[in-house]
């Protein structure tokens, strides 16, 4: 399996999924500067966490103009899996391959914890090493993790199966309290409709080794091995 790490100005988890996805693979991915508009052919595309361009004017916004974002949008659309991690979440609904928005996060302030999200379904590449309804627990640092839609689009995403991730208690009920950004109906990660593009807002590379105080984000990578190698 092949893979490319996106980097772009401010970046700053592109080394933590790049660690993440070598001890996967057995191999390093290739990391991607973004003012190339082209490179080699991978099996995955990951666009990190980070504070892309600052989050000038809007989280995400600028990364989803910059030079190598054609060629993600163009491998997309053909099948290529493209994961989006918190600004990477951020990024795929700037550029449209993703609905809906990320905002600020309902507290206004940035919040840095850990969260417990539950797998809402395990028919894709990225969810696939989960057990349906498994409670994770999983890092989230973020602003803008608000995650908005219309009611159109949230019953889409609801009637399709398209949310991958809901923020929990430990215990598995969705309550206000365990949403740590006010998002709509509780979405921590949603798919494409075709479930070859997700985002999420939680960051499961800062739990994908016992060193780091956990494993839960470790299948993610093993299952995008076993799915695409």
């Amino acid at each position: 399996m092949k893979a490319a790490v996106i980097v772009f100005p401010a970046s700053n988890c592109d080394r933590d999924v790049a660690v993440a996805l070598a001890a996967s693979m057995g191999r390093d991915p290739l990391m991607v500067w973004h003012r190339d508009a082209d490179f080699p052919a991978v099996d995955l595309i990951v666009l990190p966490g980070g504070f892309s361009y600052g989050d000038y004017l809007r989280a995400g916004a600028m990364a989803a103009r910059s030079p190598v974002m054609a060629e993600v949008i163009r491998r997309a659309r053909r099948g290529v899996p493209v994961l989006g991690i918190c600004n990477g979440f951020q990024i795929l609904t700037e550029a449209g391959l993703l609905p809906g928005a990320l905002m600020r996060n309902a507290g206004l302030a940035f919040v840095c914890r850990d969260v417990h999200i539950r797998v809402e379904t395990t028919d894709s590449v990225f969810t696939r090493r989960y057990a349906k309804g498994a409670i994770l627990r999983i890092p989230v640092a973020h602003h803008d993790g608000n995650y908005f839609a219309d009611r159109a689009t949230l019953e889409a995403l609801e009637g399709d199966g398209r949310i991958a991730f809901r923020y929990v208690e430990p215990d598995g009920r969705v309550t206000a309290a365990a949403n740590p950004n006010g998002a709509a109906r509780n979405i921590a990660g949603i798919f494409n409709t075709t479930r070859t593009v997700l985002g999420l807002m939680p960051h499961p590379e800062r739990l994908a080794d016992p060193l780091l105080g956990g494993t839960d984000g470790r299948a993610m990578f093993d299952g995008l091995v076993e799915a695409l190698a």
